[in-house]
């Protein structure tokens, strides 16, 4: 069983910043790929960035320049350092994790609860 566990969503105003984080937990032999995503009602749900394990990190081109995504490799973590937010940035942020959780299983969607990101203009 694998476990995502997000923090940091929160309500700012416009051009301010916030960190999110995403720590995986449970039966985790590899990770593939790791990644953040956002919806809103209006919207499907979208990459904000993501990496394959090894690779450099992919942005959406709505947030390149202010969002930077990183991860904790040891912990099973990864974080989306959020800066110069903008009231188009107001979403459910979702973090996802490709993994195996066994030499012997392939890779796996995991995501996590979701955390809400609100910001006023």
């Amino acid at each position: 069983q694998v476990q995502l566990v997000e923090s940091g969503g929160g309500l700012v105003q416009a051009g301010q910043s916030l960190r999110l984080s995403c720590t995986a937990s449970g039966n985790i032999f590899s990770i593939t790929a790791m990644a953040w995503y956002r919806q809103t009602p209006e919207k499907e749900r979208e990459l904000v960035a993501g990496v394959i394990s090894g690779g450099s990190t992919t942005y959406a081109d709505s947030v390149k320049g202010r969002f930077t995504m990183s991860s904790d490799n040891a912990k099973n973590t990864v974080f989306l350092q959020m800066n110069g937010l903008k009231p188009e940035d107001t979403a459910v942020y979702y973090c996802n994790f490709i993994l195996r959780t066994s030499s012997r299983a392939g890779p796996e969607y995991y995501w996590g609860q979701g955390t809400q990101v609100t910001v006023s203009s």
